[in-house]
């Protein structure tokens, strides 16, 4: 009975002083810094998810996509995790921030990976795959390729 109470307290002590610490930026680390880290590594995250998984003209490459989704993911820890923790999603930074109520520069973990994922979506969606309709110009000796062989 003794020991029950003692592990309750203990128990007790760890739920009240020990709170989940969250993301924050390192020490020394600049907010803009860790902004532009969070938009870079989200904007390298989601421009590896459109080219593999879901670029119409992917081909064969899609079926590497888990692999290299993962290895920008485990890239983007080593680089960026000593410096602000290498969130890359707004929600994975919520629930750490909610749990222990920190909220200290927690809006650079939403801003970031927003911006990052709208630059990528932006830039792949405008400039790598166009969706304006193909030329109708045909050349005399040659037939416009079909979507499908490209």
């Amino acid at each position: 009975m003794i020991a029950m109470k003692h592990g309750h307290a203990v128990f007790d002590y760890c739920l009240i002083t020990k709170r989940p610490q969250g993301f924050n930026v390192a020490i020394g680390v600049d907010v803009g810094h860790g902004l532009i880290l969070e938009i870079v590594m989200t904007f390298g995250l989601m421009y590896v998810v459109y080219a593999t998984a879901i670029d119409p003209k992917r081909g064969s490459i899609g079926t590497i996509a888990p692999l290299a989704i993962a290895f920008v993911v485990g890239a983007n820890v080593l680089a960026g995790g000593p410096f602000d923790g290498a969130c890359m999603n707004p929600a994975r930074a919520f629930g750490p921030a909610l749990v222990g109520w920190r909220w200290h520069y927690h809006w650079i973990f939403w801003v970031g990976p927003l911006l990052g994922a709208a630059i990528a979506a932006l830039l792949y969606e405008y400039i790598i795959v166009p969706t304006d309709p193909p030329h109708t110009h045909t050349h005399p000796h040659h037939q416009p390729l079909a979507p499908e062989d490209y």
